[in-house]
């Protein structure tokens, strides 16, 4: 720093803790330059006297923190979710830190990325939230016509069906959504089957608890236990990695129903009436 500049920054210094502004400092040094003055005042902090109050003042105080300890402006704005221009606007005053070896660089960068995210995953999950309660709400409560309607196609993506080279008419649905399974039930109750119509069985792999699974479809469907056959249980593969295990593992409820010729062509006809309204849209004239 040369003569002039070191007795402009005392000057300068001296006038800011006798609570001068920025611009009063301007005036009375006759500094023309925003940088000259930046230069002379860089490291004194501003009196709080002569500032204003301001909603970002615990955010600009954790960056400058932050900034202290050697991170670079992409951590900063991670941490704190503030734009690159306000963490630059707050922390231009303070030196820059050491360069780091570029495994220290890598290691923050981690950091930084899994801060923003664990903070961003909560605010997609609500946005998320927000929108599922609002379409439940819009939608309503669904009468039984739309409940046979959304049971059929329901069965139509899930159930077993009738092939060319496989006829068949029996009823079978099988899924691990408890939710899906008590709305299936529901949408057969609805269908005039009767309960003494239904059998149970239970789809998991070895590896599971199985007997603690079996008492919770017990739970879900309050079957007889009677109606519950013997669980198919799946050899375990070491080589396959799977992802659904755990304690909330209860693997896959098969719903048959018996002497369900007749329910079956019902569903193929519930099934006809609703993508029939499909038909006129995917002909290929009136596909633009």
């Amino acid at each position: 720093m040369n003569a002039s500049l070191a007795e402009l920054r005392e000057q300068a210094i001296a006038l800011r803790r006798a609570g001068k502004s920025r611009r009063e400092i301007k005036e009375i040094l006759r500094v023309g330059s925003n940088q000259t003055l930046n230069e002379a005042l860089r490291g004194e902090p501003p009196l709080l006297s002569t500032r204003r109050p301001n909603a970002k003042d615990n955010l600009r105080a954790r960056a400058r923190e932050l900034r202290q300890k050697g991170m670079a402006y992409h951590e900063i704005v991670a941490e704190l979710g503030v734009s690159k221009s306000s963490i630059s606007l707050w922390v231009r005053d303070m030196p820059r830190p050491e360069r780091l070896s570029y495994e220290e660089c890598a290691k923050r960068q981690a950091a930084a990325v899994a801060a923003y995210w664990s903070g961003e995953r909560q605010r997609r999950a609500a946005a998320r939230e927000a929108v599922r309660a609002g379409e439940q709400r819009a939608l309503g409560s669904l009468n039984e016509r739309e409940i046979l309607i959304a049971g059929a196609i329901a069965y139509w993506c899930e159930g077993t069906k009738s092939k060319p080279y496989r006829r068949s008419g029996r009823v079978i649905f099988i899924n691990s959504d408890p939710r899906l399974i008590c709305f299936y039930l529901r949408f057969l109750q609805l269908a005039g089957v009767k309960q003494d119509q239904l059998t149970f069985t239970l789809s998991i792999h070895e590896s599971a608890e199985v007997a603690a699974a079996q008492e919770y479809w017990l739970r879900v469907t309050r079957a007889d236990p009677a109606q519950f056959r013997r669980p198919n249980v799946k050899r375990h593969n070491p080589k396959t990695v799977r992802l659904n295990t755990g304690s909330t593992y209860y693997g896959c409820l098969r719903i048959e129903v018996l002497r369900s010729g007749h329910l079956y062509k019902q569903i193929e006809g519930w099934c006809d009436a609703v993508l029939a309204a499909a038909s006129d849209w995917s002909r290929p004239e009136t596909v633009a």
